[in-house]
């Protein structure tokens, strides 16, 4: 009697033993994955708070980090003050909402459509502002004021009204989206294309220049207003966070969690577009940063999260970077505005996408 009586004793043993060190290694597991995500977040926080003191640092009248710092604490009260605070803070502060709401956009379109590609420089987004933008700037007259901002923004939530409207229908699939937002982009370049060449030279520089990419209009109001914006977006960023992880499992699961699919989606699409245009109206379509910037902080982490927050912090140290190297690491006639040195690095990025075969559609 008694081996029968050990026999089930021993298999419930081994099958706990069992459970024990799965549980262990999933435990060391999650406990790497933390420690890999703080490490990860400390070092881009780092990295891109030493970039903003060297931003500030640098210009024709060179301070010290410690002066920076003593001005930025509001201790120094002289020449520093003004420098810093009137002259170079606003274009950094601007710097880092746009790298923000650039990289929170890539971050949503690339994850709710499963598709690398999905960013607003790719979609049409950008090039709906643009185009809302150039058509305020050439066609109306307008140089000053909310009215090039204002455009921009109903220029690219025009647009990505119209991709959802396109895409929806059959269900909305990254594959359809991109190919939908790759035609309207073809046609606001167009359109922007037509307007330059019908107006006047010095008129269509100014457009260009506002295409291209820029901090260099940089002012309080205008961060002001951005910063109003990026505060309202980014809390509700952060509420379709855990629906936007229950979509990644798939439509099926997600919806038998209890999670509506269809809404979630337009919801995240509907606040990475609004992301995508506030950051555009304020600096112009800065190019590759949206495309990049998710990509490199999933790589940084490797666990395949959402990688919200390292994608704006991402997304800050790219812009700021590049504007450092715009403004101060090139020759003084070759200053560039921030959009060049971004495109610079983002168009190398997108070929070796390509070629490595990530760029898969859902």
């Amino acid at each position: 009697m008694s081996a029968p009586t050990l026999a089930p004793e021993a298999d419930r043993a081994a099958r706990e033993a069992r459970q024990a060190v799965a549980g262990e290694g999933l435990r060391t597991t999650r406990r790497r994955r933390h420690r890999r995500r703080l490490l990860v977040t400390v070092v881009l926080v780092v990295l891109a708070a030493a970039l903003c003191v060297t931003a500030l640092m640098l210009g024709d009248f060179r301070l010290s980090a410690g002066e920076v710092l003593r001005t930025l604490a509001g201790a120094d009260q002289g020449a520093a003050r003004f420098i810093v605070v009137e002259l170079r803070l606003p274009r950094l502060v601007l710097g880092v909402l746009v790298g923000v709401a650039f990289g929170l956009a890539g971050a949503l379109f690339q994850s709710v459509l499963r598709n690398p590609l999905a960013s607003p420089d790719v979609i049409g987004i950008s090039q709906g502002a643009s185009t809302g933008a150039v058509v305020a700037l050439l066609a109306v007259g307008a140089t000053s004021g909310y009215v090039v901002p204002l455009s921009a923004l109903a220029g690219g939530a025009l647009v990505g009204l119209l991709l959802y409207a396109v895409a929806w229908r059959g269900g909305m699939t990254g594959h359809r989206f991109v190919l939908a937002g790759i035609g309207v982009a073809y046609v606001c370049t167009s359109v922007i294309g037509y307007l330059l060449t019908r107006n006047d030279v010095k008129e269509a520089q100014v457009a260009l220049l506002w295409m291209t990419g820029s901090l260099g209009q940089a002012d309080w109001a205008l961060v002001r207003t951005l910063a109003v914006a990026v505060a309202v977006l980014v809390p509700l960023v952060a509420c379709v966070a855990r629906g936007l992880s229950l979509l990644m499992l798939g439509d099926e699961q997600a919806g038998s969690l209890g999670l509506r699919p269809e809404v979630t989606r337009a919801c995240v699409v509907a606040l990475g577009v609004a992301l995508a245009c506030v950051a555009t109206a304020a600096a112009g379509p800065v190019a590759f940063v949206a495309l990049t910037a998710a990509p490199v902080a999933r790589r940084l982490l490797g666990d395949g999260t959402l990688a919200l927050v390292q994608s704006a912090l991402v997304g800050v140290v790219l812009v700021v970077g590049a504007d450092v190297v715009a403004q101060h690491l090139l020759p003084a006639d070759l200053a560039v505005p921030v959009g060049v040195v971004t495109g610079a690095v983002g168009g190398p990025y997108l070929i070796w996408l390509m070629a490595s075969g990530r760029a898969r559609t859902a």
